[in-house]
C-alpha cells in the first residue's frame, strides 16, 4: 500500500477509536421532562466516562446507544442537575446521623414522641437517644417544646439528649448521672431550668459555646460505626438529590472528627462530592494551628470526591459571635485573614449580623489592599438580615454570599425585631441576584435546620416560615429557575466548579437527580414534598427507589 494511503487509513482508524467514548454512551435517560437554565429543552440525555456527553431529542441520544449502555425510561419525569448545599455541616452530622431520632417535618409533640420511641425500641437497651437539632417549638400543633415527663414516658430509662438549636437542650436523669454532671457541673454559660415551684424541668439553656460544650460531652462511636452513620447520613442527602456538599467546619467538629469521611473516600464509597473547611480547635491558638495543619495542605488539594476548600467557618473563636467585636479581636481575625490571603486559602466566615457587617468588610478591604483576595473566592455565611448596599460591598470585593432557610425557623420575636425597612426582605435574594453576587444556597442542617433541600426551595420560592408568617415580599423572591440555579451553579461557584457542575450539559460532570413530583408545575406550597426517586454522581447511580429501585 502506498504510504500515503497507510497514513490516510492509520489516521481513520485512530480517529474512529477517539470518536468512540462520545459515541458509546455508559448511561442513557430516556422519555425525561429536562428543563435546562437559559439552553433548549430535553427528553434524554447521555453519559459517557462520568460525564454528560448528549442532551436532547431521544432520536438523537439514542444513536450513541451501543450493546453495553444501559438504558433507563425515566417515565416522563423531571431531571435537574444534582443539588449542591453550599452550607451544610454535613461531615458532624454523619458521626452520630445512625444513631439518632429526628423530629424534622414531625408536625406535633406526639409524632416527635412516637418517633423517640421507634429509636428507643431499635437499639440495644443502654444506648443513648440523642436529637441533635433541626426542628422548632413552632413545627408542632402545641407550638411548644417537649416536656421532661413525655420524653421519659416516650424512652423510660433512656438517657436522652435532646437539643433546640444551639440555645438549650434536654437531659433526662439518666444521661445527667452518665455525663457525671452532677458532680463536674455545667459548662460556663449554661444554667438548668426550674418550673414555678423550683422543680427541674430537664432543660438547660445556655450560649452557644456552652450548648456546643454540652454536646462535646456525649460518648462518640469508633472509627468504624462513625463510617457507617456517615454513609447513612449521605444516603439520606442522595435521596433529596443531593450531589454535592460544602461543609464549612464549625463548633463541635476537630482534627480527629474528619477521619470518617477520609476513610469512605479511601475506600471509594463516598456517594457525593464533600469539599470541607477546617477551624482551629484552640481559641486564642488559631493562627499557629491554620499554619500547622495547612503546611501540606493547600487549598484545592483532593480530587472530584473530596476537596480540601480553605479555613472557616469559625475563623476566630472571638468574631464567632460579632455583634460588638472588640479592637483585639479584630486584630487576631485580620492577621489570619492577611496570612490566608497571602498562602492562597479559600476563607468562609459566619457573620450573622449586617448591624457589624461593615467590621467584617473594613477588614476584608484592608487585606484586599494588600493581596487581592477576589480570586480566591471568599465567603460569607448567613446575613439573613444584609441590606443591599452590604451586599454591593461585597460584590466589590469579589466576595459571595453563603444564604441558608434558617428563617424557615424564624421566631415571631425575631421578624418583629428586623429593621422596619427589612421585615419584607429578609434575605434580599433578588437584589443580590440583580447585583451579579455571586450566591450559594443551603441549609446550614442538621443542628441548626432542616437538612432537606426541597423545604429551603419552597421557603425561597413563598418566604414563609414553617407556621405560616412571611419573611420576604414579592420583590425579594426568585422565580422557580433563579431558586434552582442558586441550588446547582451557585454553590458549585464557592468550589471553582460552576464550569464542571450544576448543570446538564455536555462535557459537565453527569451529576442529577429524576424527581418524585414535577418542580416546575407543582404548586409552592407542596414543593417541600418532593424527593428523588434516582440520584446519579459521576455517572454513578448512588440512589435509587420506587420504580428505579
Amino acid at each position: 500500500m502506498p504510504i500515503r494511503k497507510t497514513i490516510v487509513a492509520a489516521i481513520a482508524l485512530l480517529a474512529s477509536v477517539w470518536a468512540l467514548p462520545v459515541r458509546a454512551a455508559d448511561l442513557i435517560v430516556v422519555n425525561a421532562k429536562i428543563i435546562r437554565d437559559g439552553l433548549p429543552a430535553a427528553s434524554a440525555l447521555a453519559v459517557a466516562d462520568g460525564r454528560f456527553v448528549g442532551v436532547g431529542a431521544e432520536r438523537d441520544i439514542m444513536a450513541l446507544r451501543h450493546p453495553a449502555t444501559r438504558v433507563i425510561d425515566a417515565g416522563g419525569r423531571t431531571i435537574i442537575p444534582g443539588l449542591v448545599d453550599s452550607h451544610i455541616h454535613a461531615i458532624r452530622a454523619g458521626l452520630s446521623f445512625a444513631s439518632e431520632a429526628s423530629f424534622i417535618g414531625a408536625r406535633s409533640i406526639k409524632e416527635a414522641m412516637d418517633r423517640l420511641a421507634a429509636q428507643a425500641r431499635a437499639i440495644r437497651p443502654d444506648g443513648w437517644i440523642v436529637v441533635a437539632g433541626g426542628w422548632t417549638p413552632q413545627q408542632f400543633t402545641e407550638n411548644r417544646v417537649p416536656s421532661l415527663a413525655e420524653v421519659r414516658a416516650a424512652a423510660p430509662g433512656r438517657p436522652v439528649y435532646l437539643q433546640l438549636f444551639y440555645r438549650a437542650a434536654l437531659l433526662t436523669p439518666e444521661a445527667v448521672a452518665l455525663l457525671g454532671l452532677e458532680r463536674k457541673g455545667l459548662p460556663a454559660g449554661a444554667l438548668a431550668q426550674t418550673d414555678g415551684e423550683g422543680n427541674a424541668t430537664g432543660w438547660i439553656s445556655g450560649s452557644a459555646k456552652a450548648i456546643a460544650r454540652l454536646y462535646e460531652s456525649l460518648p462518640k462511636g469508633d472509627t468504624k460505626a462513625r463510617m457507617a452513620s456517615t454513609r447513612a447520613f449521605f444516603a439520606a442527602l442522595n435521596a433529596l438529590g443531593v450531589t454535592g456538599v460544602i461543609d464549612p467546619g464549625g463548633h463541635n467538629i476537630g482534627p480527629d472528627d474528619y477521619e470518617a469521611v477520609f476513610g469512605l473516600w479511601r475506600r471509594r464509597e463516598l456517594s457525593l462530592r464533600v469539599a470541607y473547611s477546617i477551624c482551629a480547635p484552640s481559641a486564642g491558638k488559631e493562627l499557629a494551628e491554620y499554619q500547622a495543619y495547612t503546611r501540606f495542605l493547600p487549598s484545592g488539594w483532593g480530587d472530584d470526591w473530596l476537596r480540601f476548600n480553605g479555613i472557616g467557618e469559625r475563623v476566630t473563636w472571638g468574631l464567632y459571635n460579632n455583634n460588638a467585636p472588640s479592637p483585639g479581636q479584630i486584630r487576631q481575625f485580620e492577621d489570619i485573614a492577611l496570612w490566608a490571603a497571602r498562602a492562597g486559602h479559600t476563607l468562609t466566615v459566619h457573620w450573622n449580623k449586617d448591624v457589624s457587617a461593615g467590621v467584617l468588610l473594613d477588614i476584608f478591604s484592608r487585606v484586599n489592599a494588600r493581596v487581592p483576595i477576589a480570586p480566591l473566592r471568599w465567603s460569607v455565611a448567613h446575613l439573613h438580615d444584609t441590606r443591599p448596599e452590604t451586599l454591593e460591598r461585597m460584590k466589590h470585593l469579589g466576595l459571595g454570599w453563603l444564604t441558608q432557610n434558617s428563617l424557615y425557623f424564624a421566631r415571631e420575636d425575631y421578624l418583629a425585631a428586623l429593621p422596619s425597612g427589612r421585615r419584607g426582605s429578609a434575605p434580599p435574594l433578588v437584589s443580590a441576584l440583580r447585583l451579579g453576587l455571586p450566591t450559594g444556597a443551603g441549609t446550614d442542617g442538621h443542628r441548626v435546620m432542616d437538612y432537606n433541600p426541597f423545604v429551603a426551595l419552597q421557603w425561597m420560592l413563598d418566604g414563609k416560615t414553617v407556621d405560616g408568617r412571611p419573611t420576604r415580599g414579592v420583590e425579594e423572591t426568585p422565580g422557580r429557575i433563579e431558586a434552582l440555579r442558586l441550588w446547582t451553579k451557585g454553590g458549585a461557584w464557592f468550589t471553582f466548579d460552576e464550569k464542571r457542575r450544576g448543570g446538564i450539559v455536555p462535557g459537565m460532570l453527569a451529576d442529577f437527580a429524576v424527581l418524585s413530583k414535577d418542580y416546575w408545575s407543582l404548586p409552592v406550597a407542596e414543593i417541600g414534598t418532593i424527593e428523588s426517586l434516582l440520584t446519579v454522581v459521576g455517572g454513578r447511580s448512588v440512589h435509587a427507589a420506587g420504580p428505579f429501585r
